[in-house]
């Protein structure tokens, strides 16, 4: 079997602070070879909740935060076939649309509310999807 057999299949549970990236292999026959590794991107900017005369600003500024947070994550997907996203609030769907916007929109599979979790729980969760 050869390496374009494997596909590069990536769970991504998010939030508007944190991301985890969860690698899953799999081959094209139903034999699965599990490679989670887990990686972890922080956001640094904070969302601050509040009327007042700047708050388009600070809702712009906030935005341009979170597109350049959404590109690191992206930036980390190189090589990948299929992405899983799950996490909760908003930002799943934000982070889905940004797929969108860099052409990378269809290779979203899911995308599905979750609370949240531990990492351990993370890797199970896409384990547990891809493997279906």
């Amino acid at each position: 079997m050869n390496n374009q057999d494997v596909k590069l299949q990536v769970g991504i549970w998010i939030d508007h602070k944190d991301a985890f990236i969860v690698s899953h292999r799999s081959k094209a026959e139903s034999d699965v070879n599990d490679d989670s590794a887990d990686k972890h991107v922080r956001f640094a900017g904070h969302a601050s909740e509040g009327q007042s005369p700047a708050e388009d600003q600070r809702n712009r500024r906030l935005a341009n935060q979170l597109d350049h947070y959404y590109d690191e994550v992206i930036g980390q997907l190189t090589g990948t076939s299929s992405i899983f996203i799950f996490g909760p609030g908003e930002a799943k769907g934000e982070f889905k649309k940004r797929l969108e916007h860099k052409g990378m929109g269809d290779l979203v599979v899911s995308c599905e509310p979750a609370e949240r979790m531990t990492p351990h729980q993370i890797t199970a969760k896409v384990q547990t999807f891809f493997d279906v």
